[in-house]
């Protein structure tokens, strides 16, 4: 049993502690703002009760998930008998590096620092560290007891045990990964985010609605989710802080569609806010 702690109580973080929790792992779940933690645990305990309920965890493994969970707002406290942490706060290289910081004075020497990130250099965040040789980027899927992949991103000094100690992490969490060198948006986001700003485009011009420009993908395609419906799931505020990310370090492709930005500052963000491309 390996001691994880998660930092950042949003919409990845809960899954991630979730799904540590069923597979058998201890998990501190932190965030700075208590009623985030207060809405974390009302949603995994209700994930939990779902998952008993169908027959996905016997009433041993539900009562055992439930144990293995802690919510913990003192960060200090949530991370000093961590084996592996994993940050899951938003996407945003300067508020990453701070907390890399604070988990390098707080935590065990020997603690693996991995970054939830889908864009951003695990190396850059690395060497804000005294550890770098112990910081990966693990970058689960939402939602993530579902979503079978994670990518794994290795920084330039990111060592060759701290590579094998997240892999039997992801076996004990029965998830797949693949191994990716580092380059911004990595694999996934990169092709991710350009099809999900041509789609955008695409409903900015008339081309189609999104209901139509989503179905095309999903039984033209095959694609188990159409782009729109993806980036509402995700939240288009953090899709446009990729795609802004991505632009500033690929080029011009991956310039942000107007029609993204605008309704972000509508406030418009996607399933989380009640309405994006589709209303919820």
């Amino acid at each position: 049993m390996v001691q994880i702690t998660v930092v950042g109580a949003g919409v990845m973080g809960r899954g991630i502690a979730y799904t540590c929790a069923i597979s058998g792992h201890q998990v501190h779940l932190n965030d700075l703002h208590e009623q985030s933690l207060v809405n974390a645990k009302e949603e995994i305990e209700e994930l939990l009760k779902n998952s008993y309920r169908k027959g996905y965890l016997s009433e041993s493994g539900y009562q055992q998930a439930k144990a293995n969970l802690r919510y913990n707002k003192d960060l200090a406290s949530a991370v000093k008998d961590a084996d592996l942490i994993i940050e899951a706060v938003l996407e945003r290289i300067d508020l990453k590096i701070d907390l890399f910081k604070k988990l390098d004075f707080l935590c065990k020497s020997d603690t693996i620092l991995a970054t939830n990130t889908s864009t951003i250099s695990p190396t850059e965040i690395g060497a804000q560290t005294k550890r770098p040789n112990q910081v990966i980027a693990m970058h689960f899927f939402n939602p993530v007891h579902k979503m079978k992949l994670v990518e794994l991103i290795r920084g330039l000094e990111t060592a060759d045990e701290t590579v094998d100690f997240v892999k039997r992490i992801c076996n004990s969490l029965n998830k797949e990964y693949v191994e990716v060198n580092e380059f911004p948006g990595f694999v996934t986001s990169r092709m991710n985010c350009l099809i999900g700003n041509e789609a955008m485009n695409m409903l900015m011009e008339g081309v189609a609605s999104a209901r139509d420009i989503d179905k095309a993908m999903m039984m033209g395609l095959n694609h188990p989710m159409g782009p729109l419906e993806l980036a509402d799931l995700v939240g288009l505020d953090t899709r446009l802080r990729n795609m802004e990310y991505l632009y500033q370090t690929l080029g011009e492709k991956y310039r942000p569609c107007p029609l993204l930005v605008k309704y972000v500052k509508a406030g418009r963000l996607g399933k989380k806010s009640g309405s994006g491309f589709y209303d919820y």
